[in-house]
């Protein structure tokens, strides 16, 4: 077999021609002798990598330049409690959404540093629908808004953005961010994992709005701090330098392709052509309401669970692998980010067709 379609949800399929690059530049990066992997943070070679990748990253996003990028190691999952360090500065609530497994990590994290209000909550409709906005809590004192635009796990997905007044509002954009154009202006905090539609696992990408920075609680670590990292360039300690520079070939990749505008068409026809298979079937079926469907991930389940394992079995001798769903919901799940070419769903789209004909 040549080629694999991976539809895993994270870590996650990586642009062919990103790889092919980094492989090239593996031991000699433009003539200096050393991997990206041996240069110092602070020498001229990694800090003109460090540079172009962040104004790469400020275009494609259209930063705007009261808005510090950092780039961060600890996961996505740190910003869970970053964010109420250096936002709630003083207050002692804040506003969360709750629509999935992620959003509920969240809340928890949330809940060891201040009150929480979840102002809306999906659980009774088992996470498969985003709450209407007209039903929110919201609470005009609160330090911040917290929501989960997409729920890597049960796929479900927000198409539009709160309007949360003036409290800033905070975003996990992990398993989203650069799948389309968003109005950066509209957040406080944006906050991604690099491992789905950025790079390898290891970075983590913040997008903070310059006065949430330098209030944060009292007695927390300095690398918590995000004024420690917006005054250092992110480089108070080394950084994930491997992560950061494989980002920047990705955001490359993605000018290469038009920008996140082109990218956006792609991602619709995939998830449309996939959801279209999905509803068209009697044998396979999507929780979801089709009014906040995932672009990115898209979790289905066959008419008979008996059959589950065969599924992946067949699907992996016919090179598509890393499908099965979450150990939390079952079924399977397609994880199509920026990185899965249209070619791979295709792919699957045929190799579903087949297995219903065999087995429906």
């Amino acid at each position: 077999m040549s080629k694999v379609y991976n539809f895993s949800a994270g870590p996650a399929v990586l642009p062919a021609e990103v790889l092919e690059r980094a492989r090239d530049e593996l031991v000699d990066w433009h003539g200096s002798h050393m991997s990206v992997m041996e240069m110092s943070h602070r020498g001229k070679e990694f800090m003109s990598i460090a540079e172009k990748a962040e104004a790469d990253l400020r275009e494609l996003m259209k930063i705007p330049d009261n808005y510090k990028v950092l780039f961060l190691q600890g996961g996505a999952s740190s910003q869970f409690s970053m964010v109420p360090i250096n936002l709630l500065r003083g207050n002692s609530k804040a506003d969360y959404i709750w629509t999935g497994a992620w959003g509920k990590k969240a809340i928890a994290e949330g809940k060891r540093y201040c009150d929480v209000n979840v102002a809306a909550s999906s659980e009774a409709e088992k996470f498969t629908t985003i709450p209407d906005p007209s039903g929110w809590s919201l609470d005009a004192d609160a330090a911040y808004v917290h929501y989960t635009p997409n729920e890597t796990i049960g796929g479900v997905e927000f198409h539009w953005i709160p309007d949360v007044g003036d409290v800033p509002l905070v975003a996990d954009m992990s398993s989203t961010i650069l799948s389309r154009p968003i109005d950066v202006s509209k957040y406080g905090v944006i906050y991604a994992g690099a491992q789905k539609n950025i790079g390898p696992a290891g970075l983590t990408v913040v997008v903070v709005r310059d006065d949430l920075i330098g209030q944060p609680v009292d007695g927390q670590p300095v690398m918590f701090d995000y004024a420690t990292h917006a005054n250092n360039d992110s480089m108070y300690n080394t950084p994930p330098t491997y992560g950061w520079y494989f980002a920047g070939l990705v955001f490359e990749w993605l000018k290469d392709k038009g920008g996140l505008e082109a990218i956006s068409m792609i991602n619709h026809r995939k998830a449309s052509a996939l959801y279209k298979t999905i509803d068209d079937s009697g044998f396979y079926a999507n929780p979801v309401d089709p009014d906040c469907r995932s672009w990115m991930n898209v979790p289905f389940t066959l008419a008979d669970p008996e059959l589950d394992a065969t599924f992946l079995e067949e699907a992996k001798q016919e090179g598509l692998v890393t499908l099965k769903g979450h150990r939390s919901v079952g079924g399977m799940r397609a994880s199509i980010y920026n990185a899965m070419p249209e070619e791979g769903v295709a792919a699957l789209i045929d190799f579903m067709g087949e297995f219903e004909k065999r087995h429906g």
